[in-house]
């Protein structure tokens, strides 16, 4: 019997919101909606969730979904007159007919392309002309892959910056098994201290109570690794200087609505960002950042599991 061939189908989800389906030969899918331009699902060629979606999300415009990987733009946290995030998590986005070519990658047969352009809403409260290009991927291997392309179209001759992350909830078994290794001896700021600086301890991180920090200067390749499911994420990235780590544990938990109480305990953000440093671009100038998901078996070595062949494996 053959295998199936990768698709793409467009389609409706909960509450109208339309979405698109990629699937992989070998049983991988990605769900992504043009509501936010938002991944929902990611699901691995055993059917498994491998992202974090709350049971209370709330699937209605205007608020943003509480999980998948929300698009945090042009602001990443709470500045000025905008809106928590930015707004592009909560705009419907296109489809984009005319997408412009990507680098060649034979191993990628299934991708959606979107677009968001700002509405005379938009405009009044962040007065720039953009164009923000996304490609949401599956790679044969099961692998998501998020290209941002963002485009100073203004035609005053004006600058603007902006700060970005894709805010990525990992689905995990318990937050008290999972660590977070790449990010050691790294200078971060403490958003639970006033944007603090300090640096990162030289131990893999683990979870005991909220934490919300920005690790500056990441490198390329970050793994977070699932103790109790022995299953590793890898989360690769370019052009996204920045890490944000992110779980609101008991008492944050509790105190938002679309989060259950004890949900904090099964998801986990590693967000590939660019937050310390706004990105500043002159009128047709164009940013691109890319981010890379990878689930691999996760094996125990001396009753502890080895992330070292996976941060030093191939890129």
């Amino acid at each position: 019997m053959a295998a199936p061939k990768p698709s793409v189908e467009r389609c409706m989800g909960v509450n109208g919101l339309e979405k698109i389906v990629l699937r992989e030969g070998r049983g991988s899918s990605v769900e992504v909606k043009l509501y936010g331009g938002q991944v929902t699902s990611w699901k691995n060629d055993h059917g498994e969730e491998l992202l974090f979606v709350s049971s209370k999300a709330i699937f209605k415009p205007p608020k943003a979904i509480r999980g998948g990987i929300p698009i945090c733009f042009p602001q990443f946290g709470m500045h000025g007159t905008l809106e928590q995030h930015g707004f592009a998590r909560n705009r419907f986005w296109s489809v984009d007919n005319n997408p412009p070519p990507l680098p060649a990658n034979t191993s990628i047969k299934t991708f959606a392309d979107l677009i968001l352009k700002p509405s005379e809403e938009d405009f009044k409260i962040w007065p720039h002309s953009y164009e923000f290009r996304l490609r949401v991927a599956l790679g044969s291997g099961g692998n998501l892959i998020s290209t941002s392309r963002i485009r100073n179209t203004n035609t005053d001759g004006r600058p603007f910056s902006f700060t970005f992350a894709y805010h990525t909830y990992f689905s995990v078994s318990d937050i008290s098994e999972v660590r977070v290794e790449g990010l050691e001896t790294l200078d971060y700021l403490d958003n639970l201290k006033g944007m603090e600086r300090f640096t990162e301890q030289g131990d893999a991180i683990v979870f005991e109570s909220e934490v919300h920090k920005i690790y500056l200067g990441t490198p390329s390749k970050i793994a977070i690794i699932d103790h109790e499911k022995k299953r590793t994420f890898v989360l690769r990235k370019d052009g996204l200087p920045d890490a944000v780590v992110w779980n609101p544990w008991d008492k944050r938990a509790k105190a938002m609505a679309d989060l259950g109480d004890e949900e904090y305990k099964h998801m986990l953000c590693v967000e590939a960002a660019a937050v310390e440093k706004a990105i500043t671009l002159k009128p047709g100038e164009e940013w691109t950042g890319r981010q890379e998901l990878s689930a691999v078996p996760s094996s125990y070595c001396s009753g502890q599991l080895d992330p070292q062949k996976v941060l030093q494996g191939s890129a």
